[in-house]
């Protein structure tokens, strides 16, 4: 199914909005979703899954200290790479209310996996979180795709300079590369936010995030060489920051993106700009249920468990309304995404010639 690079704002599709009464056509969805049971917590669930990830956490830090000073410890840093992708999909599903229905309960895991164990700010992730969710792919309002290193339409394309100029030429090729710098880029942002509105403790955070770095980088370099600890990190970092570009960049780039004026109602503007991900169990797993990007966006704080059977009523639902609706194999994602990225580079690499 061929989708369309960006949805323009539409006096046809206003005048259908307009006639539409708000949220009606979501509304049925929502009733379907309910009566199934989909949105009742499921602790179980995540007392095994959160369970299983502290277990691998506390037997790569057991790894750690046993193996000394060994190049033995990149095998580590490839474990903890993983482990810490998990937490920071644990600590997006705390941010959405999925594990507790009440807010306290929430932030408290969320500060104590995001930023003391991740190092990460809890705060300012779950901000710029919030508005990628109201407003998924609309080059205005979601920060996710506001133009920084990288370009999302070829409206940036045309208005970068500098290094997004330079790198818009070749983003595609460069994509993967640059994610292996996203874990820091994650905690560098998180201290420079601690300054701003988005973080509302911004003492808490950022006395934990002081302690989640000394811990790390105290125990790295007092147990390994310089040369073996810069290549531990460097490992750590790198895996980490591929992993999480692997999980959430399937979900909407490549999808089309909004344009300022464009109006679609909720149900429309969240499974327009979204791509689901088909894989089974292994991809479940490696994704935390992200691969359900549709009716995660659709019902933010539904439990991970219960994604599967929604996306079959949803599926079914947009059929009987016409809304297209798209999902694919993970390798086909990546495919789909680096060749948004390399078309919206065109003009960049035009102008050179």
């Amino acid at each position: 199914m061929t989708y369309p690079t960006v949805i323009p704002a539409d006096p046809t599709t206003q005048r259908q909005q307009d006639e539409r009464r708000d949220g009606s056509d979501f509304s049925e969805l929502s009733r379907r979703i309910t009566e199934a049971g989909l949105l009742r917590r499921r602790p179980v669930y995540y007392t095994v899954r959160f369970g299983a990830v502290a277990a691998a956490l506390t037997g790569s830090i057991a790894a750690f200290f046993a193996l000394g000073d060994s190049w033995s410890q990149l095998l580590v840093a490839v474990a903890l790479a993983v482990v810490f992708g998990q937490l920071g999909l644990a600590a997006h599903d705390l941010a959405h209310r999925q594990v507790f229905s009440r807010r306290q309960p929430s932030e408290v895991g969320g500060f104590l996996v995001a930023d003391l164990l991740l190092g990460m700010s809890y705060g300012w992730w779950m901000n710029k979180h919030t508005r990628h969710h109201a407003n998924p792919n609309h080059e205005g309002k979601d920060p996710d795709v506001a133009p920084d290193i990288l370009v999302w339409s070829r409206r940036q394309a045309d208005k970068a300079q500098g290094l997004p100029r330079f790198v818009g030429r070749h983003q595609a090729v460069l994509f993967f590369p640059l994610l292996t710098l996203e874990g820091l880029n994650l905690s560098f942002s998180s201290f420079r936010a601690l300054r701003t509105r988005s973080v509302k403790r911004p003492l808490l955070e950022g006395t934990l995030l002081v302690a989640h770095f000394g811990l790390y980088f105290g125990a790295i370099f007092s147990v390994l060489s310089p040369g073996k600890a810069l290549a531990f990190i460097a490992v750590h970092q790198g895996l980490f920051g591929i992993y999480l570009g692997s999980v959430f960049a399937p979900n909407h780039k490549g999808m089309p993106m909004i344009e300022e004026g464009t109006r679609l109602d909720f149900l429309r503007r969240q499974v327009l700009t979204s791509r689901n991900v088909r894989g089974g169990a292994l991809v479940d797993v490696f994704m935390g249920g992200l691969n359900y990007q549709i009716e995660h966006h659709l019902f933010p704080s539904m439990p991970t468990p219960a994604l599967g059977r929604a996306q079959v009523i949803t599926e079914r639902y947009c059929a009987e309304l016409g809304i297209p609706y798209h999902q694919t194999g993970l390798i086909a994602s990546h495919r789909e995404a680096l060749r948004h990225l390399r078309s919206v580079g065109e003009p960049l690499r035009s102008a050179r010639r």
